[in-house]
């Protein structure tokens, strides 16, 4: 799991907000010091799980969680404001498992629509590993084109391929710990190809340099250990500040999309686990499933009031059943290794994009593998799942994308008369969304800004 305490400072902490603002108001890119929230937050949930849950479920920032929170939340509004949202997801969250109404919601999704949900998040967190190392660029005449003017043709996109072809022969092969071996192999090559070839940085808008380096210039670092106080960060967090920055409808839209994300993952996740652990009852039950779901969702609450995105149970967490973890043990220690990474986060400052992104890419892959549970043959559920997946990456937007298939997969059934087979949530859920949609000429119409 180390490998989020590198991309999740890259994914957040590289982006500015609507207002121009790096997060915790960073005159640049505060790499080290999210780093260091991402490990704190990360050790005191995997911990709490432990003593808590009592299950080796580790806990860490959600990837696809995080993307979202980026690129369709603070994109929209401060990163104060988009962190206190995911702050109120996980109040919210918590509520639903102590009431259980958690469990109601869950089973009102189609299941294939919950997995068209994940390998959305897959195919789109790909995109964006491919966008940040320039692999793929906006172009003149199209919208995305090959490297540069169509060419693989600089030292930085020679080091993302060689990256992710590494990444894919140490996943092929089932090597532990793939993923981390990948970035840390990629960034080694990417210092080695800086002092030889001198590339230097992108450049700026008046001097372009397009065969650079997108986000850092790989260099020897400057020091291995260090401390960045990741206490900071829970103080740049606003719960109703998104409510002065976009309307009610889309802040809580957006509030319903990242519990929706949030939900689904977990459930999914402890599921799996837990059957691969034998944790698993003859009836299908989890024992302590309400301990474990709690830990959870104050995760969420924790992981926006630190400002790391919220914190979710890791699949990874099936690397340690594998190796015989039954208990929260093996949580703790997980846990206690996370906050031991805040002293090396000075490391992940010396990383570029171009040896972080290939993990994006193969984490895609990794999720877009569940699309097989997904049948296509069926275009109830074939249409709605499609629309899900293809329009996360296409339409920028996790959003986008979940609401597509909730409102698709409503329409369908209306139109072939089984109207009973939906869920009075299901229901509610898209009407909401085709508000959300409609937001736009609905201002318009009321002559709103």
């Amino acid at each position: 799991m180390a490998y989020i305490v590198v991309l999740n400072p890259l994914i957040i902490a590289t982006a500015k907000d609507a207002d121009g603002q790096f997060i915790a108001d960073a005159t640049s890119a505060p790499t080290g010091l999210v780093a260091a929230g991402t490990a704190f937050v990360a050790g005191v949930l995997c911990i709490l799980m432990g003593v808590v849950g009592k299950v080796p479920f580790a806990m860490a920032a959600g990837l696809g969680l995080n993307a979202f929170v980026t690129y369709g939340i603070a994109s929209q509004m401060s990163w104060e404001a988009a962190m206190g949202l995911v702050f109120l997801e996980g109040v919210i969250i918590a509520l639903l498992v102590l009431t259980g109404f958690r469990t109601a919601v869950f089973n009102a999704i189609p299941p294939q629509l919950k997995t068209a949900i994940s390998v959305g998040i897959g195919l789109f967190i790909a995109l964006i590993g491919f966008v940040d190392a320039g692999f793929v660029r906006k172009a003149p005449a199209v919208p995305l084109e090959l490297g540069i003017g169509g060419n693989l043709t600089s030292w930085p996109i020679f080091v993302f391929v060689a990256g992710l072809l590494m990444l894919v022969m140490l996943v092929a092969r089932k090597v532990k710990g793939a993923i981390l071996l990948g970035i840390v192999a990629t960034t080694v090559l990417a210092i080695i190809v800086e002092a030889v070839a001198k590339v230097g940085g992108s450049g700026t808008a008046d001097q372009p340099n397009p065969g650079g380096w997108r986000l850092v210039v790989p260099a020897m670092p400057e020091k291995i250990f260090g401390f960045e106080n990741p206490l900071v960060l829970f103080k740049e967090f606003d719960p109703f500040g998104a409510f002065g920055s976009v309307s009610v409808i889309v802040a809580l839209l957006l509030v319903f999309t990242l519990l929706i994300t949030d939900f689904f993952d977990t459930m999914g996740t402890i599921v799996g686990v837990g059957g691969q652990a034998g944790l698993i009852a003859e009836d299908g039950t989890l024992p302590r499933t309400r301990e474990i779901l709690l830990v959870d969702s104050i995760g969420a609450a924790v992981g926006g009031a630190g400002s790391v995105s919220s914190n979710t149970t890791y699949v990874e967490s099936a690397a340690g059943v594998g190796e015989g973890a039954r208990t929260g043990l093996a949580s703790v220690v997980t846990g206690v290794l996370f906050l031991l990474a805040i002293f090396v986060s000075p490391l992940v400052a010396v990383v570029p994009h171009e040896a972080a992104a290939p993990a994006l890419v193969v984490v895609g892959f990794l999720m877009m593998t569940a699309i097989r549970e997904i049948d296509f043959t069926d275009y109830e559920i074939a249409i709605p799942a499609f629309l899900t997946i293809v329009l996360m990456p296409f339409s920028y937007s996790i959003a986008n994308g979940i609401g597509a298939g909730f409102v698709s997969f409503v329409l369908i059934k209306l139109a072939k008369g089984k109207a009973r087979e939906i869920h009075t949530l299901m229901w509610v859920v898209a009407a909401l969304f085709v508000l959300y949609f409609a937001l736009g000429p609905i201002k318009s119409l009321l002559g709103v800004g």
